[in-house]
C-alpha cells in the first residue's frame, strides 16, 4: 500500500519499552484497527505498527477518505484501551525520547533536562519528535539531531 506525502501522522510514545510478545499482540490490534477504520462510513487508507518497541504510528492517506472527529475519537479508544491492558503511558507529552548507544530512551522533562547538563544528550544526540504529522514529515524530521528539533528551542539554554 502507498501512502501520500501529506498521509497523516499520529504518533503515541510509551513511557516503557513493550516486550516481543506485547509488541506482538499489539501490533495485532491496531493492524486491525486500521484495517476496518472508517470516517463517516468510507473505509480509510491506513496502516498502524509499533516502532522501536516505544511507538505506536497510525497513518491515515486521505485520498480516498478524510479523517473525522469520530474517526479520530475512535483510534486513541484503541490507544487507551492498549494504555489500560499494558500499564503503559501514551499520552504524556513531558516524556522525552532519543537514542543513546542505538537504543531508544525515554526520560521524563526534568530527568531529560538533567541528562542535557551532565552532557549525556548533547547537540548532535538523535531525539524523536512526535510532534511530525504528515507522512513527509515523519520521514524527515521524526529522528534527528537534538539541535535540529523542536527540542533545542527548549533545552537550548542547557547546552
Amino acid at each position: 500500500m502507498n501512502f501520500s506525502p501529506q498521509s497523516k501522522i499520529w504518533i503515541y510514545q510509551s513511557d516503557r519499552a513493550f516486550n516481543k510478545e506485547e509488541v506482538v499482540a499489539i501490533e495485532q490490534k491496531i493492524s486491525e484497527f486500521a484495517s476496518q477504520w472508517k470516517a463517516h462510513g468510507h473505509q480509510l487508507q491506513a496502516k498502524a505498527e509499533v516502532l522501536h518497541n516505544f511507538f505506536l504510528v497510525f497513518t491515515v492517506d486521505e485520498a480516498t477518505a478524510g479523517v473525522t472527529g469520530c474517526s479520530i475519537d475512535a483510534s486513541v479508544r484503541v490507544v487507551k484501551e492498549i494504555e489500560h491492558q499494558y500499564k503503559v503511558d501514551l499520552f504524556n507529552r513531558f516524556n522525552m525520547a532519543y537514542l543513546a548507544e542505538g537504543k531508544v530512551v525515554v526520560a521524563s522533562k526534568e530527568d531529560f533536562e538533567t541528562l542535557i547538563n551532565i552532557k549525556a544528550v548533547r547537540s548532535e544526540t538523535i531525539v524523536f519528535n512526535n510532534m511530525v504529522q504528515t507522512l513527509a514529515e515523519f520521514e524527515n524530521k521524526w529522528q534527528v539531531p537534538f539541535e535540529q528539533s523542536w527540542h533545542n528551542l527548549v533545552f537550548a539554554h542547557l547546552l
